[in-house]
């Protein structure tokens, strides 16, 4: 299971989760995000991480060329895209999709990307909500599905048996403020959704 902690602001955060058992780590790079840094910041994080983390940049609304340049600059592994973002040549990309009313698996299919990152919908958020959406519509997918949107220790076992997905994302509920990770909770998270299922 790929476990990916989202919104790290800083080193002591990033090891916290490595430490945990997070596979993956996100960076946002969206000046409006509460969670946003810089590419400098990433890049010092990233520095200071062991070998066979996956590095994430969560980009909304931007060029496959400023894409590029920030996966670059910051040594990250990832290109995660939000809203109307050019797909980057030559990087991984994962894409954000909107779990909305009539959604249906069959509709990623096309879609030119290793994953797909299942969030609940927001008119005015790009993640980040805390709120959860119908997990067993992401069962059967024929792309690998990350799923996203009001994960914590209680609910993300659940949301495993019912969507079967590739990975999971969290990021405000495990928060004690935005960008900044509640040690007990982000732990209890992580215990949760790498525990064998049963």
């Amino acid at each position: 299971m790929m476990v990916k902690i989202c919104g790290v602001t800083n080193r002591d955060d990033a090891m916290a989760a490595i430490e945990g058992g997070a596979s993956a780590l996100g960076f946002n790079f969206y000046r409006k995000s509460p969670r946003y840094v810089s590419e400098g910041t990433a890049a010092e994080i990233v520095s200071a991480l062991p070998a066979g983390i996956c590095k994430v940049g969560v980009f909304v609304n931007e060029s496959a060329g400023r894409v590029s340049d920030s996966i670059r600059r910051a040594g990250l592994d990832v290109a995660q895209l939000h809203g109307d973002v050019g797909y980057p040549q030559g990087i991984r990309a994962w894409q954000a999709v909107s779990a909305r009313p009539g959604f249906r698996v069959d509709s990623l299919e096309t879609l030119p990307v290793e994953a797909v990152l299942l969030d609940t919908p927001s008119e005015d958020l790009f993640g980040g909500t805390g709120e959860t959406f119908d997990w067993s519509i992401a069962a059967g997918s024929p792309k690998r599905i990350i799923i996203a949107g009001g994960l914590d220790a209680f609910n993300v076992r659940l949301a495993i048996e019912r969507a079967r997905p590739w990975g999971v994302d969290v990021c405000s509920r495990i928060e004690s403020a935005p960008g900044r990770k509640d040690r007990a909770r982000m732990a209890a998270f992580l215990k949760a959704a790498l525990a064998e299922n049963i």
